[in-house]
């Protein structure tokens, strides 16, 4: 059996998505399984065990409606038996449509519907720890006759890899004797970051309960952002920040962060490869985002704060109708709502 799994775009939906593959070869230790990505996503699927091979989806597929119709037949050519369509939108609609798969399966949507032999509607709730987004990636599994309550992705580092850190870390003088924490002071947008003052104020907090180190989340583009947060620190607190001590690609921020005590700040792909990497978390909400799907296996070690949490008055419509009001309602996430629970997170520790 020939299986394509396709979950474009982000960080961590490729991630999480990834937990198909360990539930399929379980059941079929012989299949080919295949998993469509976009290529700056590979470095978190890197080395899964569970993949037998990857197809990237390019920027020329994304921009060209010719590219796109083209990848869709190179698709039909490889012949799949089975195409999960996790990522559900137009583009993988076209691609499962010309695969020529006997048996394609997504997500239920009315005007995709002919598209797919199996279309699986998503839970609202659930009892599961894991957290809806798990538990709505493996219902896609079903028809295949795979019933899986849990399973946690993960990210394979090699040994090699996390030595290498361990040395970058020791060059640029971080004490292992002294608690250090992993801040992801950005999130993949305005509308998912917590306001720079507000996350100066945590990291302040941070600080000076704990004496602990300081390791910042950015990419060099991010530089300047990053730096307008340091700034907006108490100088005793910068004096804890290693500014510059950060990872250069998606790999490496992995490998450092496997010798952080916690990940703490924006949710996004940070705090779900943390969580991959067995990491300890502290999560900060985009006021838009719905918690219940993306509070992956929370408990005392991954614990997530949102605005819902604390004024759910504000709440008459749904979490997604608000996108456009997060600015303001990040305004009311003021950081004395969340740092009792982060003190109570960082005295667990």
């Amino acid at each position: 059996m020939k299986v394509l799994v396709i979950q474009q775009k982000m960080i961590g939906d490729v991630l999480t998505s990834s937990i198909l593959f360990e539930a399929l070869r379980h059941k079929y230790p012989n299949a080919q399984l295949h998993y469509l990505i976009n290529e700056h996503t590979y470095p978190v699927v890197e080395n899964n065990p569970f993949i037998d091979h990857f197809i990237f989806f390019t920027k020329k597929e994304e921009w060209s409606k010719k590219a796109l119709f083209n990848f869709a037949k190179k698709i039909k050519q490889q012949h799949f038996d089975v195409v999960i369509d996790v990522y559900s939108k137009l583009s993988s609609n076209i691609i499962s449509a010309y695969s020529g798969a006997k048996t394609k399966i997504s997500y239920h949507k009315t005007y995709t519907t002919p598209v797919y032999h199996h279309n699986i509607k998503r839970l609202k709730s659930t009892d599961e720890k894991s957290g809806l987004a798990i538990v709505n990636r493996l219902q896609l599994l079903q028809p295949l006759g795979i019933e899986n309550a849990s399973i946690k992705p993960k990210i394979y580092l090699t040994d090699a890899e996390i030595d290498s850190s361990k040395q970058f870390l020791t060059q640029h003088h971080v004490d292992f004797s002294k608690p250090t924490y992993m801040i992801s002071v950005l999130g993949s947008g305005t509308n998912k970051t917590y306001p720079f003052p507000y996350m100066a104020k945590i990291i302040d907090a941070i600080v000076k309960q704990t004496q602990g180190q300081i390791l910042f989340n950015y990419i060099p583009k991010q530089a300047a952002d990053a730096q307008a947060i340091f700034d907006l620190c108490l100088p005793e607190t910068q004096q804890h920040i290693l500014f510059d001590v950060f990872g250069k690609s998606l790999r490496d921020f992995l490998a450092i962060t496997t010798h952080c005590d916690a990940l703490i700040g924006n949710e996004g792909g940070a705090v779900n490869m943390a969580k991959a990497l067995n990491i300890k978390t502290f999560t900060i909400f985009s006021p838009w985002i719905d918690k219940a799907t993306w509070n992956l296996f929370e408990d005392k070690n991954n614990v997530s704060v949102h605005l819902k949490d604390f004024k759910p008055q504000l709440y008459t419509k749904p979490e997604k109708a608000l996108k456009k009001e997060a600015l303001s309602l990040y305004n009311q996430f003021t950081p004395d709502l969340i740092q009792p629970k982060l003190k109570t997170f960082l005295e667990s520790l």
